[in-house]
């Protein structure tokens, strides 16, 4: 038997952007300029401020640009963010009072940047990527759609750069660490998807926000109903940031016609409130809390930084107050408090000058009934125990919803039902072992939508394969297929001496067989351990021969050691005993203590012996064992996945062989 499951093309059907459309829209710019022409409050005292700045002047004198910045060592990081906060403000004063100086100092330090920057590095590389290139993409943004006078090849290199330089390292977000680290890789890569009319990474970006494995999910930053943050128990400065990026993503969606701001029933606005109400002095209620990575468990809730307001609160009251007409006491008292906003310190943290940026008089929502919808996006399908779930980002305006299904990746498909008030829906009709790809149109009184970007799941599992729980964990995990990558969500310690306890992923096994699979990065726990397995059946005991890849633990909590283990139980109910290892996984697949790259095992059975592999590129493989072991039938051959603490990990692996 052989079943090769490859990486399948996604059809996209190409809705285009609205530009300007991250940070600012035409309507900001427009609205802004207006109201400080005619000194209108409280957006020109916002302005007062913001001229203030000497990086908002035309004068200002570029501090850069360098060929390498980076964070944790720390090399040119200020120079980069006082440049790119310059950039931003300058190229905003541009739109705002028509001065082709601001342009020109504007565009003099993105087109610097651009063609001399080329690495990103050091332990926090994520944080150096993802705070102050946001600033630098937003005045790119700005620059290109106003008419400033930027060379086409000027604009043509500065997409390359942000796609070739910032993009790689941030492209898989940080699961490895706290929320606001996500947070800011996905506002800077949501930035770089409009600038560079890249479809297919807004897809990817928005996908995670709503359903990622790491800290900077909407549903794991905001941990509960209460508002309660992930770092809530860590300090409040990092707490204010986090959840400020994540409206900083909102506001981008909201550009480009999506209500992220309303995902999960307004969470957003309950962290913002919980946040405010705690830093106004008031008390709030607080869950422990145990996060994602498994290394930040908080008991109480922290006191450290508690007070100092930072310059986000303007965005988020004048969206879900003056654009929605919703309440949000707190938010309101924190916006007030600080009005008028001034810069985002520190560094690059914040764009800062809400006041400035955001100030808008309550509006009628109904406006955005008179144009035709934006596609949902976001697109998330999951196979339950007895349907296929359907959930996607809500367009702006839209009065409904259609969803389609298709056997084929790309069409045709066909209306499984209309008129939708939600964003969910449950297709009771799909056939087990069978893929299928879905899309989503929002309508109102004006027309439909263009399809969303398809998502693809298998109701159940293809083929042969199947999947159970085996050991005791904290909860059952579970297996997807998504036509590309099994997605393995799963609890437990791992292969262990005596009693195992994980998620397993199998087949048959046969006489003779040959299971590869790929790693692909990022997982969630830290402490995960996973690999390949062949067993003699299901209990927790079971003879095994077994190729894991394990976090070795080091002194330091945030550096382990990762290494892969080859490990045999002869028969059932002895001890597991390591043949050989593989100990410190190269920089090509572990960086910082961190599992970034790619990395293949391999498990070979030719009758009872079975023989392992490994490589870091799927072509040179490197022998990492043999063992003898003659099992009795049932016996299988899978993946095995465990997230060695409490919470559970999320591990994706795809080009899964088996021969």
């Amino acid at each position: 038997m052989i079943a090769v499951l490859f990486t399948t093309s996604i059809a996209s059907f190409a809705q285009s952007f609205i530009h300007p459309g991250i940070l600012h829209s035409r309507e900001d710019l427009e609205r802004m300029k207006k109201a400080v022409a005619e000194k209108q409050e409280p957006i020109y005292s916002g302005y007062k401020v913001f001229i203030e700045n000497p990086v908002s002047k035309n004068t200002y004198k570029m501090q850069g640009p360098l060929a390498t910045v980076g964070r944790n060592p720390t090399v040119g990081q200020g120079i980069y963010d006082t440049d790119a906060n310059a950039a931003h403000q300058n190229a905003v004063m541009w739109a705002i009072t028509g001065d082709q100086a601001y342009a020109n100092k504007a565009i003099e330090i993105v087109n610097a940047w651009s063609s001399t920057l080329k690495v990103i590095n050091g332990k926090d590389a994520v944080l150096m990527a993802g705070l102050g290139p946001f600033k630098m993409v937003n005045a790119a943004e700005i620059l290109r759609y106003t008419n400033s006078g930027w060379k086409d090849a000027d604009i043509k290199q500065t997409e390359k750069h942000f796609k070739e330089v910032i993009y790689p390292v941030i492209k898989n977000y940080a699961p490895f660490a706290n929320g606001n680290w996500e947070a800011a890789a996905m506002k800077t890569v949501m930035s770089i998807a409009v600038f560079c009319n890249d479809r297919a990474m807004f897809e990817n970006v928005l996908r995670y926000y709503v359903n990622g494995a790491g800290d900077g999910r909407l549903a794991h930053y905001v941990i509960n109903d209460d508002g309660q943050i992930q770092e809530s128990g860590r300090d409040q400065g990092h707490t204010q940031l986090g959840v400020a990026m994540l409206a900083e993503c909102s506001e981008i969606a909201w550009h480009q016609g999506l209500n992220l701001y309303g995902y999960d029933n307004n969470r957003l606005l309950k962290g913002f409130e919980y946040v405010a109400k705690f830093n106004l002095g008031n008390e709030v209620p607080f869950t422990e809390t145990l996060d994602r990575t498994g290394k930040y468990h908080h008991k109480t809730i922290a006191r450290q930084d508690r007070g100092p307001l930072r310059a986000i609160y303007e965005q988020v009251y004048n969206h879900y107050v003056n654009r929605m007409g919703l309440q949000a006491v707190f938010t309101q008292q924190a916006a007030e408090k600080v009005r008028p906003e001034g810069p985002g310190k520190p560094g690059a943290d914040h764009p800062g000058y809400g006041t400035l940026y955001f100030s808008r008089s309550a509006e009628a929502n109904s406006n955005a009934q008179n144009s035709i919808p934006a596609a949902p996006a976001g697109i998330i399908a999951k196979s339950n125990q007895n349907e296929i779930s359907i959930s996607w980002i809500e367009s702006i305006g839209a009065a409904s919803y259609s969803v389609s299904r298709s056997e084929k990746s790309g069409g045709s498909y066909v209306v499984l039902a209309n008129g939708i008030k939600t964003n969910v829906f449950a297709d009771k009709s799909a056939k087990p072992g069978k893929l299928y790809y879905y899309v989503v149109k929002a309508m109102n009184a004006k027309g439909s939508s263009k399809p969303s970007e398809e998502a693809g799941i298998c109701f159940g599992l293809p083929g042969l394969w199947k999947q159970a729980d085996i050991g005791t964990a904290m909860a059952n995990g579970s297996t997807q297929f998504n036509g590309k990558e099994f997605i393995v969500t799963a609890y437990g310690k791992g292969v262990d001496s005596l009693n195992d306890a994980m998620h397993y992923t199998y087949l048959p096994l046969g006489k003779n067989a040959e299971l590869t699979m790929r790693y692909v990065p990022q997982l969630s726990s830290q402490f995960s351990r996973f690999g390949l397995s062949v067993r003699e059946g299901l209990a927790a005991n079971a003879a095994q021969v077994s190729l894991i890849i394990d976090p070795a633990k080091t002194e330091q909590i945030e550096l382990p050691t990762w290494q892969v283990k080859f490990m045999e139980r002869t028969q059932a109910g002895e001890n597991l005993k390591t043949l050989n290892s593989v100990p410190s996984l190269s920089e090509s697949t572990v960086t910082w203590g961190r599992m970034t790259g790619y990395y293949w095992l391999r498990l070979k059975r030719n009758a009872n012996r079975i023989s392992a592999f490994v490589s870091y590129d799927g072509k040179a493989w490197t022998a990492a064992g043999t063992s003898s072991i003659s099992f009795a039938q049932p016996a299988y051959i899978g993946l095995i996945t465990a997230s060695g603490m409490p919470n559970s990990t999320v591990i994706k692996y795809d080009m899964v062989v088996i021969k």
